[in-house]
């Protein structure tokens, strides 16, 4: 992202209310508008994202707008943060309630529901992943609905690997293309639920530039979660009807995960101006990189395996520029150019 483009956004999201490092909801959870004041200010780094997410474990209603005011709820707690995205569980509004008779009935509730969690964007300045029921064509979809800053609806994830138990009831998987999202800070893209059980969602949408995949889902899924984030090499960021939800960086490590202590909502930041390598042989230069850059950068090596990340502490230093400048591959560029000789060397042999 150019420095234009970074200083656009924050001019858009007015005043970072950003702190040094990695800041969990858990230190601040009820922190009221004046606190806010009082936060260390910063200059936010270029690719600094504040996600906020949400889990319902132990979240009970009588009705979708009763859930929806539940979260809503929730979500004050996260405004002290100024989130930049806000992701919720998969069709929350119409889960963890007394049972709605029919799949139109969840729809009419979840179309309700879109409009005052627009209005919650809005009022926020921040993009929204709102997953319910939607209808399309005279199909029902378990999708995710995507708002931007301004509160307009830029997209719709559905659902692609449904239950058995969905098709049965009345709902159509969605087309194998997952589709990425651009945002201000980066392009995004979902996948729901059952969905971790298969791969290719996930590479489609990595192969298409996503840098954060956001899994909302009925279950939470442990260290699948993990995995995802370092095999795709992006941040993973669950919201669950039950249990744990949480943030993974692309290294798989968790930023910041729901628990005893915050057991329904969690805001932290991730960095995306950040490189995943393959250690060797790109290691040979990582201390010419530490002695020209010091502090401004940050290179965290995984030994055994033998992968690094490269990353920018500073908002005039993009990684990009140090990759070129010491020649350096992605971990993605370095296997892709070992499999074109790969393939090369077996027609000719």
């Amino acid at each position: 992202m150019s420095k234009s483009n970074s200083i656009s956004r924050r001019s858009f999201v007015e005043q970072s209310a950003a702190t040094a490092g990695l800041v969990s909801l858990g230190a601040l959870g009820s922190a009221s508008s004046a606190a806010a004041s009082n936060l260390i200010s910063r200059e936010k780094l270029p690719r600094e994202v504040w996600i906020a997410t949400v889990s319902q474990m132990g979240l009970k209603a009588e009705h979708p707008s009763q859930m929806a005011d539940i979260i809503l709820k929730i979500l004050e707690d996260a405004l002290v943060f100024q989130p930049d995205i806000v992701c919720l569980p998969e069709v929350f509004a119409t889960s963890l309630i007394k049972p709605i008779k029919t799949l139109a009935e969840k729809v009419e509730h979840s179309l309700l529901v879109l409009q005052r969690f627009t209005s919650f964007a809005i009022n926020n300045k921040c993009y929204l992943i709102c997953p319910v029921y939607t209808s399309e064509n005279g199909k029902i979809y378990n999708s995710a609905v995507v708002f931007n800053r301004l509160g307009e609806r830029i997209g719709e994830y559905h659902k692609i690997h449904l239950t058995e138990d969905e098709i049965e009831a009345g709902i159509t998987p969605g087309s194998l293309q997952a589709p990425v999202f651009k945002t201000d800070f980066g392009i995004i893209g979902i996948q729901i639920c059952f969905d971790i059980l298969w791969d290719d969602g996930w590479k489609s949408l990595r192969q298409q530039g996503a840098e954060i995949i956001f899994w909302p889902s009925a279950y939470a899924g442990g260290q699948v979660v993990n995995s995802k984030a370092w095999q795709n090499r992006c941040v993973v960021v669950s919201s669950t009807r039950k249990n744990t939800t949480k943030i993974c960086d692309i290294a798989g490590n968790v930023v910041a995960q729901t628990g005893i202590w915050d057991p329904n909502l969690i805001c932290a930041s991730v960095n995306l101006e950040k490189a995943f390598l393959h250690s060797w042989p790109y290691s040979q230069r990582f201390n010419e990189i530490r002695k020209k850059y010091g502090r401004k950068i940050r290179i965290a090596n995984h030994h055994e395996e033998e992968w690094s990340i490269i990353e920018s502490l500073s908002p005039e230093i993009f990684v990009k520029d140090i990759l070129t400048e010491f020649n350096l591959k992605t971990h993605e560029q370095h296997t892709s150019d070992a499999e074109k000789v790969q393939i090369e060397n077996r027609k000719s042999s």
